[in-house]
């Protein structure tokens, strides 16, 4: 794939492995908001019992980050690309601790939703200023390399989170909210070993910002808010498909659960040594798997046959997700990064949002959760089929050699 080679630091400075993976520690904060209160959402639920409509706020605590992300990343991309990625990046870090550990102390219902709707506005933040600094410190093979580490990352992150906030919320469901606290340890971090990139000669002599390639960007913007909802599928619904399977236990649930982890990542990791292939190739591939891993747990009888098919999806997506920031990346220059990442991040984020409300729309049409998941399994294939075309009317990026 054709990428745009980013400018490296001011001065003498080149960015190495602490700072990619300072970032990648960075990119993982965002996903406590989705799942750390997980497991201890009937414990909120049955403190707040006598809260009206506490039914219904309860699950907007846990998806409400992602909500926000959604609609605020453009915004923390303009804030990015017009001030400072750095100093933005500082403060979110700082808020995010207080907002994110402020229920700890709130006796109130609507009072702890609206501070996990902060949480998303510094998520939006941090996700943004990360995903930014990886695309302004390395180009080439090394971004692709660190953008799918960053996904390799935030699949075992949403993977130890889920156990974290189960282990914690075994001493009261407020404990899991002591986790939020984390980014005051990559604070200094951050402040001593990642700076702001130097602007390029040119752009310090302009008075408006470079316009974004709004029509080069909008492809992978749309692939990508789908892409989103199939990634979220396996993560957010795999447990209630193997309830309906009959499995109940606990253990159970969260091995299979890691196995289906363990192969997001494997497709990430795949990803650094097929990078070369690009989007035209990359696309129809990972849509294909994930149509037919989709497929297999549709009409799985049993939990064996369920986890396979929920694996090959993960694979699929995990290769998915590296290949759409990328395809993005490419068309966006230093000045351009900022925004067009933001709203990237926004497509992700809303389509995670989307994910159970489309799954839960299509249950009454068509029987049931493994319905559903058979209508999204057919929906991938069409994705690749039309990746397919798209590639070969020149409509995607070809991979390169390099």
């Amino acid at each position: 794939m054709t990428t745009i080679s980013a400018p490296v630091a001011a001065g003498p400075r080149q960015a190495g492995r602490l700072q990619g993976v300072l970032l990648l520690l960075g990119s993982c904060l965002p996903i406590l908001g989705a799942v750390l209160i997980a497991p201890v959402l009937p414990d909120i639920e049955d403190h707040f019992a006598g809260v009206a409509g506490a039914e219904a706020l309860v699950p907007i605590a846990l998806t409400i980050p992602a909500l926000a992300v959604g609609l605020l990343a453009p915004f923390a991309g303009r804030i990015v690309d017009a001030v400072d990625r750095k100093r933005l990046l500082l403060v979110a870090l700082v808020v995010y601790a207080i907002v994110g550990t402020a229920p700890l102390w709130l006796d109130s219902l609507p009072a702890i939703v609206a501070s996990r709707a902060l949480v998303g506005v510094t998520e939006a933040a941090i996700m943004t200023c990360c995903t930014t600094l990886l695309g302004d410190y390395f180009s080439g093979k090394a971004r692709e390399r660190w953008l799918a580490l960053q996904t390799v990352c935030t699949a075992i992150a949403a993977t130890l989170f889920f156990v974290l906030g189960g282990a914690l919320g075994s001493a009261g469901w407020r404990t899991p909210f002591w986790a939020y606290a984390v980014s005051l340890v990559l604070l200094p971090l951050m402040a001593a070993f990642i700076w702001q990139p130097a602007r390029p000669a040119d752009a310090e002599r302009r008075t408006k910002l470079a316009p974004v390639p709004w029509k080069l960007l909008s492809a992978p913007l749309v692939v990508t808010l789908f892409g989103a909802v199939v990634f979220y599928v396996i993560p957010v619904e795999f447990s209630y498909v193997l309830d309906e399977l009959g499995v109940t236990e606990t253990q159970t649930i969260g091995l299979a659960t890691a196995i289906t982890s363990l192969a997001t990542v494997a497709g990430a990791l795949t990803f650094s040594r097929v990078a070369r292939r690009g989007p035209v190739v990359l696309l129809p591939v990972a849509f294909g798997l994930a149509a037919v891993g989709l497929g297999i747990v549709a009409v799985s009888g049993s939990m064996p046959v369920a986890v396979v098919g929920a694996s090959i999806s993960s694979y699929g997506t995990g290769l998915l997700l590296p290949t759409l920031v990328t395809w993005a990346m490419s068309v966006l220059t230093f000045e351009q990064r900022g925004r067009g990442t933001g709203t990237w991040t926004a497509s992700f984020f809303i389509g995670q949002f989307v994910c159970p409300l489309i799954v839960l729309a299509l249950q009454g049409g068509v029987g049931g959760l493994l319905g559903a998941i058979g209508v999204l399994a057919a929906a991938s294939a069409v994705a690749a089929v039309a990746s397919v075309a798209a590639g070969r009317g020149g409509r995607l990026p070809a991979g390169t050699e390099h």
